[in-house]
Order: C-alpha cells, then sequence, then structure tokens
C-alpha cells in the first residue's frame, strides 16, 4: 500500500499568504473567549504559549469573542514575542459594550457585565478596530475581517447591512490598509452566498469561511471555492470540525453549526468514523488536513481551548494519511466528485 504523508506546504499556491500568513495550523481564539465555558487566565496563556511551541505562528480572534477577552489574552500573551515572528487577524463590525445587566450568556459567551451590538459603519469599523489594538498590544493587525454579514446573521435587514458594508465598512477598511494597518482585508462569515454578493464588487484578498469547506461539508461552498481561486482570493478554512461533530477521537460528537445535531447529521458524521476505522486513521487529522489540499486555502483555523487540544491538533496535522483513506471516503460518498484530496 502506497501511504502518503500530508504535511502542509503552504507555498503551492500563489495566494496562499495574505498578509504574510505563513502558518498552516493557525490558532482560532474564540474558545478563550469562554465560548460555552470558562477557561481561567492561567490555563488560556499556557494554551496559547504552548501553541507557539508547537509552531503556530497565526492567531485569529475578534472583539465579539469574549466580548474583547479573546483579544486581551491573545495580547498579554503574545506582548512578550518579537511582533514580526507571528501574524494575527480580528474583526470589525460590532462594538463592546459595558452592560452589567448581561448575565444571560445568550451570544455562548460566560462573560458578565459586556456585551455587543452590529455597527458596520465608517466610524464603528475605525472605533472597533481602535479598541482591539489597545487589547492585542499592537499597532497593526496582518488579516482585518468583516465579521458575521450575510443573511444567515441578518435576515431581513440583510441588503440593507450588504450596502452598508459595501458602501462604508469594505471601503475604511481598504484605507486602513493602504496605510499599513493592516496588511490584507476579507470578510468573516459561516455562509457562501454572501461571499458570492461580495466578491464581484469589492476586492478582497481573503475570505475566512467557517464550517462551509471541510471534509464533513463541500458542498455549500463549490462556488465560493471556485470564485476565490479565480480571483486569487485567499480562504481561511475555519470550524474544520464542524462544531465539534468530527473532532472526537471515537466518534461523532453532538453539535454541528453550533446547535444540536440532529439525527440524521450524527448518522452521517457517523459514517466518517466507520469508513476510516479499518483503515487507522483518526477522522480529527483528515478534517485538519483536508482543506489544504484546495489551491485556495491558505490556512485551516482550529478553535483550541487548552494545552490538550493544541498538542492534539498539531499532532493530527504531522499525521500520515494513506492515499486508500482519501479514496475510502470518495467511494462512501462522502466526499463530493473532483474534490482536491492531499
Amino acid at each position: 500500500m502506497t501511504q502518503a504523508t500530508t504535511k502542509p506546504n503552504p507555498d503551492t499556491a500563489k495566494n496562499r499568504r495574505p498578509g504574510g500568513l505563513r502558518s498552516p495550523l493557525s490558532f482560532g481564539g474564540a474558545p478563550l473567549g469562554n465560548l460555552y465555558e470558562s477557561v481561567g487566565d492561567d490555563a488560556a496563556a499556557a494554551t496559547i504559549a504552548r501553541a507557539w511551541q508547537q509552531g503556530i505562528r497565526h492567531f485569529d480572534t475578534a472583539p465579539y469573542y469574549g466580548y474583547g477577552l479573546s483579544e486581551s489574552r491573545l495580547g498579554d500573551a503574545l506582548s512578550h514575542l518579537p511582533r514580526e515572528s507571528y501574524t494575527l487577524s480580528t474583526k470589525v463590525g460590532r462594538i463592546i459594550d459595558t452592560d452589567h445587566r448581561q448575565t444571560s450568556h445568550a451570544d455562548g459567551f460566560i462573560v458578565n457585565g459586556r456585551s455587543a451590538h452590529f455597527d458596520y459603519s465608517r466610524e464603528g469599523i475605525l472605533r472597533s478596530l481602535e479598541a482591539s489594538l489597545v487589547r492585542l498590544r499592537t499597532d497593526h493587525v496582518d488579516v482585518l475581517l468583516l465579521h458575521d454579514i450575510g443573511s444567515l446573521t441578518h435576515g431581513a435587514n440583510h441588503l440593507a447591512v450588504l450596502r452598508q458594508a459595501l458602501d462604508e465598512a469594505l471601503p475604511a477598511m481598504a484605507e486602513l490598509r493602504a496605510q499599513g494597518v493592516c496588511q490584507a482585508i476579507g470578510i468573516g462569515v459561516n455562509e457562501e452566498a454572501v461571499c458570492l454578493d461580495v466578491m464581484p464588487r469589492f476586492p478582497l484578498d481573503v475570505i475566512m469561511l467557517a464550517g462551509r469547506y471541510t471534509l464533513f461539508e463541500q458542498q455549500h461552498s463549490e462556488g465560493v471555492m471556485a470564485q476565490a481561486q479565480a480571483r486569487g482570493v485567499a480562504i481561511l478554512a475555519a470550524g474544520p470540525y464542524n462544531s465539534g461533530l468530527l473532532g472526537g477521537a471515537d466518534g461523532p460528537g453532538r453539535v454541528y453549526n453550533y446547535e444540536p445535531a440532529d439525527d440524521a447529521t450524527i448518522a452521517r458524521a457517523r459514517r466518517f468514523y466507520d469508513v476510516l476505522a479499518p483503515i487507522h486513521v483518526e477522522v480529527g487529522a483528515a478534517a485538519l488536513q483536508f482543506p489544504l489540499a484546495h489551491p485556495a486555502v491558505a490556512s485551516v483555523v482550529c478553535g483550541l481551548r487548552s494545552v490538550a487540544e493544541v498538542d492534539s491538533a498539531t499532532a493530527r496535522m504531522q499525521a500520515t494519511v494513506p492515499a486508500e483513506a482519501w479514496h475510502a471516503l470518495r467511494e462512501a460518498g462522502l466526499l463530493l466528485h473532483g474534490i482536491p484530496t492531499p
């Protein structure tokens, strides 16, 4: 049997390094904003330090993640390192508020006394980034993303939000890029449709697409991946485990798209484990390595909560996945026809 080692090669496509990014596996900072459960300050610092020790050099965050907590924790931990030795991405589109009544944690972040509201105005973009730079302890970010535009988030207000994004937010971000406050700009979203709306109407450097181009799901990203490749837009493939669905070592998780998964979704996820178990391939390893085979993908962004999760992710990225595994998944109908594999 021929074995293929799928160690990521960041030089396989011309558009792989938005903003100087050079880390095939990127640190996703949402869990360090106390997403769904609290993380102590010391544990957060140890997690970031371990990521650095394991060779991760790109760190992604957002004001929304813990209402500034994730940014502050990354800023504190990374401030001891040379700024040119790592790259950062953060997001704009929300303003953090002091709200002493906020204890419901409806957004999923276990943080009291703070909340967030959308603001895609020019002033809101500038104000948001200014606050982020203070929390991140830096004078620039490498990639700046407009966060959560799209109909899934904004419903009936989507067209108004899209108009403001095109007229105010993205032009303001382009000015920040011209000033050197960021090196690359783009959008960070969970749906394909808004990417296809924006790309022909405003030049982007990068798209962070969460959960749509993954081992589990490619059918809702075919258009955006093709357009990104054609336009030289780099893709940051986030949510590679689909909210933990393919993250477990022994079987599927119970969450998909940030919500409890239905029985059909869990049953389909179980098939990945059934197919790969006889080949002795961990599903999580295949899930992390799969997106990097696409020529538009610059990095896989994996949310990391603990030292153990960092060690697991880095080991999975270096694991050997034989060509037989990808063939078996295709034969089982679990990968779309024509999708590139490592």
